[in-house]
């Protein structure tokens, strides 16, 4: 070994200075892992308060008969039977039905979202404020939005069937009156609402798509829909399997329109199951027979997810 090696080389440890030194080290990773919990703690407790543990009550509930007003003396355990009249329920059955109808908007305005978003980010002048009128629905107090297509859409005196009659349409549709146009209309309402968000997300992705790819199609002669077919809508298919299952679970949820404009309505034709859901909960106070519902509910949204997660392999590039 040269002087050099000799002065640059480290002492050796001892087996005691070994031990101190793992213990000094398993000290602060203890240190740093309880500074952890704490910083999670008020989270992790507030999701098992308000959603870990109304989850298992709701399952735990499915199985029985309550009202809540009895308290816990009148819980009688009923088994699957809940779920057995679930199946020969007309009206759950008809949420049902009108829930799935409702998933077209889904692709409906997706659709125009995305439209929207290759117009405005690459052929329209003003950008930004054509992004704040598409997105101000979305951001406005659903409860407005309601009361502002109630009056539009008003059998009589609304400026929709005014215009329908100075076009010389005699009898034009009462929309959320008329039980064959009210989910339509609930639909066109929630589409008007969310175009904004999609829209955004969209220009997003646009955003995102490397520049060199439209260059080398320009070089190789491709019009405008090879383009869109060959690298828009490929480099947007990530954006669009998020907006997708987001936008799918959402319309499961869909209650605030339906409390506000028909309240599932008429003859039960926008009822949901969140609607009905509520509506037997808290008005009839079958706490029990709702709980088999939200059950079901989540039984939907989960088969309809986990379709999607394995059908996103054959559309989605990331």
């Amino acid at each position: 070994m040269n002087p050099l090696q000799e002065t640059t080389a480290k002492p050796k440890m001892s087996d005691k200075q070994k031990l101190t030194a793992k213990r000094s080290s398993g000290a602060i990773q203890r240190k740093e892992t309880l500074a952890g919990f704490l910083f999670v703690g008020p989270m992790l407790i507030g999701v098992t308060v308000l959603t870990l543990l109304p989850i298992l009550a709701t399952f735990a509930l499915s199985l029985a008969d309550w009202n809540f007003i009895a308290g816990f003396d009148g819980l009688k355990w009923v088994g699957f039977d809940n779920f057995e009249r679930l199946a020969k329920d007309a009206a759950f059955l008809k949420s049902l039905k009108n829930n799935a109808y409702f998933l077209l908007t889904v692709p409906a305005y997706l659709a125009v979202s995305m439209f929207l978003a290759i117009m405005i980010d690459k052929h329209v002048y003003l950008k930004s404020y054509f992004k704040v009128a598409y997105f101000m629905p979305y951001i406005s107090s659903i409860v407005a939005v309601a009361i502002v297509w109630q009056v539009l859409f008003h059998p009589s005196a609304g400026p929709v069937n005014q215009l329908l009659l100075a076009l010389g349409i005699e009898n034009p549709p009462k929309w959320i009156a008329d039980p064959k146009y009210a989910l339509p209309s609930l639909m066109m309402i929630t589409v008007w609402t969310a175009i904004g968000f999609n829209m955004i997300v969209y220009i997003a992705g646009l955003q995102s798509i490397p520049r060199d790819l439209y260059e080398a199609a320009d070089i190789d002669g491709a019009n405008a829909w090879v383009k869109f077919k060959s690298i828009t809508f490929p480099q947007l298919s990530s954006t669009s399997f998020f907006l997708l299952v987001t936008g799918i679970i959402s319309t499961f949820k869909v209650f605030d329109l339906i409390a506000i404009l028909t309240k599932g309505g008429p003859l039960s034709s926008t009822s949901m199951i969140v609607w009905y859901l509520y509506d037997t909960a808290f008005v009839n106070l079958k706490i029990g027979y709702a709980s088999s519902m939200a059950v079901v509910l989540f039984a939907c949204v989960l088969l309809i997810t986990l379709l999607q997660w394995a059908s996103q392999k054959k559309w989605v590039n990331y």
